[in-house]
């Protein structure tokens, strides 16, 4: 052996070999890029290991199973080792309903479409129909005309089948009789509607009637100004206003009042300074059939205007005695008294104005005033009725009009 480094023996170690452990267990859960493309698109989440795992039950050792059932199938059992089709399916079957119940839905939302389409069984009675239309006893339209029992009225019975319904045609506006409409003039008709109006003071009926309301309000506006043109020429002071200003709305204030119905009896307007309103004395007029009436004066003042009332009669009642010894005024508001009559004509004077006066003597004044019955008074005013044919007719505006001339002297 030659001189040199020196040798080493190299040993070899054989590692015996070990039984290799057993594949570790394939897992349930599928691989992203082995997701199915329906699943992923579903909106509904991806379920959990428990939820899609499917378990196998053991077959217990006391138990014997049925032979006829056969152990599971091929394709089952590669489902159940890849666990692809496994997810697949149960994500089918969370997001598909069973085919029974979607059908039901289905079904149930076709019959609401054609119910929708399904057009409703509808009535329709006529005024003047007595006979039966569609299943309607005769009865119900029998109950259109019968006082108390109109269609339009709360509660009434019409003894429709389910679906049914009644259409009620709205009333028109009372036909002219023959007898046009005129400007300035009021119409028959205006005094029809407020005599049906005092037999019907109901909310309802003027509902169902507003065409004559309207043709009625329409009538006497055209006359309130036809009559503002005359008084203008008679008295200065009254200044030329619309009707708006001049009419009072027909509703009654009931808050405090026994009376309930709701709706005045009659169109009314007033003329003063300052129209239907303020505290001056005004001219007042008023139709309503067998109760129209016209008037003037101060009426229900407040206490300011009424003090000063009170005043100038305590220091010039001679002045308000010769008001009311006027020729016109004696003949058209006092009952047509004599000439010279003073007493006869104060007397009528505190007769039209005693309803609301004082019983004692008023604040400030002494008993024994010569012009106490006169300071008494809480009115001051004048007034009387017309009938129909003053009111009615082309003739009715000139009429008005002399009458108010013969009150404009205790107007001013």
């Amino acid at each position: 052996m030659p001189r040199g480094r020196p040798s080493t023996t190299t040993t070899t170690t054989t590692t015996p070999l070990k039984r290799p452990l057993s594949p570790p267990a394939k897992s349930n859960l599928t691989p992203p890029s082995r997701q199915s493309k329906r699943l992923k698109s579903s909106p509904i989440p991806t379920t959990s290991k428990s939820a899609t795992t499917k378990t196998t039950p053991k077959k217990s050792q006391f138990f014997k199973h049925d032979s006829t059932r056969g152990s599971e199938s091929e394709s089952e059992i590669e489902a159940e080792a890849s666990g692809y089709e496994d997810e697949d399916v149960s994500a089918s079957e969370v997001s598909s309903p069973p085919a029974s119940e979607s059908e039901e839905e289905e079904d149930e939302y076709v019959s609401s479409e054609e119910d929708q389409k399904k057009p409703r069984k509808r009535t329709k009675v006529a005024l003047k129909k007595t006979g039966t239309a569609n299943g309607v006893v005769a009865k119900t339209a029998k109950a259109i005309v019968e006082k108390g029992k109109e269609l339009w009225r709360p509660g009434v019975k019409t003894d429709l089948a389910p679906g049914e319904e009644v259409f009620i045609r709205l009333p028109k506006a009372r036909e002219d009789g023959g007898v046009k409409y005129q400007e300035g003039v009021i119409h028959p008709n205006t005094m029809l509607f407020l005599g049906d109006l005092a037999k019907n003071n109901e909310r309802e009926w003027l509902k169902m009637h507003d065409a004559d309301y309207r043709q009625s309000k329409k009538d006497f506006d055209s006359f309130v100004e036809k009559m503002t043109e005359k008084l203008v020429e008679i008295d200065e002071t009254i200044p030329e206003l619309p009707p708006k200003d001049l009419t009072f709305r027909i509703y009654r204030d009931i808050r405090f009042s026994s009376d309930p119905t709701p709706y005045k009896t009659h169109f009314s307007a007033a003329w003063s300074r300052t129209g239907r309103k303020g505290p001056y004395a005004a001219y007042y007029l008023q139709i309503k059939p067998s109760g129209s009436f016209l008037g003037g004066g101060l009426w229900c003042p407040e206490a300011a205007p009424l003090s000063l009332m009170r005043r100038a009669i305590d220091r010039r009642s001679e002045n308000l005695k010769a008001v009311l010894l006027e020729p016109g005024m004696r003949k058209e508001f006092l009952g047509g008294i004599g000439k010279g009559e003073e007493g006869k004509a104060v007397k009528a004077f505190i007769g039209q104005n005693q309803e609301n006066a004082l019983k004692t003597k008023p604040k400030g004044y002494d008993a024994d005033n010569p012009n106490l019955p006169l300071l008494r008074l809480r009115n001051y005013t004048l007034g009387r009725k017309l009938k129909d044919e003053d009111v009615i007719g082309p003739k009715a505006p000139e009429k008005i009009a002399g009458l108010m001339r013969a009150l404009m002297p205790s107007l001013i």
